[in-house]
Parts: C-alpha cells; structure tokens; sequence
C-alpha cells in the first residue's frame, strides 16, 4: 500500500495502524512528544506547479516542519519528493 509507505517515511518510528472500517479506511496514530498534532485537509485542490509552493506555505506552520502527500500522475507522495523531481 503507497499510502503507508508516505505516512511511514513522514512519522519515522511513531506508531501507527490502519484501521478497516468498510468504507475508507483509517489511520490511527499514536502521537508522542515529538508530534503533538495530526490533521488532514479534507479538501482536493487542483495545484499546478507554479502554485504547490504557495499552497505548501499556506498549509503548513513553517518551512521545515510537516509534510504535505500528493497525488500525482507518477504516484502518490510527499511534497519534498515532489520539489526533487522538479528540480532535476
């Protein structure tokens, strides 16, 4: 599941488990001291590249904390994935 290899590389060695309901599934995570909050944005956004870095600077608290997941034509990952691709 690429789902959980995202979440798994974003929350490292915290804990967490997916949880069937029937309908879309569920992830519940266990949060430590080092993660005090986890939130989704319920909302699909159409972004194209000129605009991922103003929605990334609007969605998150700073520049080197949290992670946005995208999905792509190329699959679904993490913002700072996304940045390496596009600079190549």
């Amino acid at each position: 599941m690429v789902r959980v290899s995202v979440l798994n590389y974003a929350l490292k060695s915290m804990e967490f488990e997916y949880v069937d309901d029937h309908r879309f599934g569920k992830f519940v995570v266990e949060l430590n001291g080092r993660l005090n909050k986890c939130g989704v944005v319920n909302s699909c956004f159409d972004v194209g590249v000129k605009e991922i870095e103003g929605r990334i600077a609007r969605l998150l608290p700073s520049r080197q904390f949290g992670y946005i997941v995208l999905t792509t034509l190329m699959g679904i990952m993490d913002h700072k994935e996304v940045f390496a691709i596009m600079n190549c």
